[in-house]
């Protein structure tokens, strides 16, 4: 591994792991980011997915690191995200996504199938979709995965926890 970047948010991850007595390794790699639109998007800040190996860890402690509905592994992420990032030139900083015991494999399918579906919803109907019941993190990844699309647009309604993702027509 020579990617700063990379050594830097598996340090911090290992770190926190550590403090809290939680006893397990952190592997990390480079991930393309996903979109329904095969392009590569150079203004994205490149993505590693740092994740932790479960070989250690009783289910116990593996549903602690998840939380309700990812709620845990989400607040670990945007830590990471910010705190890896701090003071860090635009060319230094990246993108972490973190993983325990497939999660966000399992999640990222789950939400991609939900903006497939919005989107077949809007453009068979011409009336904008509701996504409910998303965080923000995932919220971020739908807009991602529908951003190439030129008819379409998505945006974020409410407040929280009641922030809805909106798709419609352009």
């Amino acid at each position: 591994m020579t990617d700063s970047r990379m050594q830097r948010g598996q340090k911090w991850l290992e770190e926190l792991l550590r403090l809290t007595k939680t006893p397990a390794q952190v592997q990390v790699e480079k991930h393309a980011t996903l979109s329904l639109v095969e392009q590569e998007d150079e203004s994205e800040p490149d993505s590693y997915w740092l994740t932790i190996d479960e070989t250690n860890l009783t289910p116990a402690q593996i549903q602690a690191l998840i939380g309700v509905d990812g709620s845990v592994l989400d607040a670990i992420q945007y830590l990471a995200n910010t705190t890896v990032n701090l003071g860090q030139t635009p060319e230094e900083q990246a993108a972490y996504t973190v993983e325990l015991a497939g999660y966000r494999v399992r999640r990222q399918a789950e939400l991609l199938e939900m903006a497939q579906y919005a989107a077949e919803q809007v453009r068979l109907t011409g009336r904008e979709f509701e996504l409910k019941s998303l965080s923000a993190a995932e919220r971020r990844q739908v807009h991602t995965f529908l951003k190439d699309f030129t008819d379409l647009e998505t945006y974020s309604r409410g407040k929280e926890p009641d922030r809805r993702l909106v798709v419609r027509l352009i």
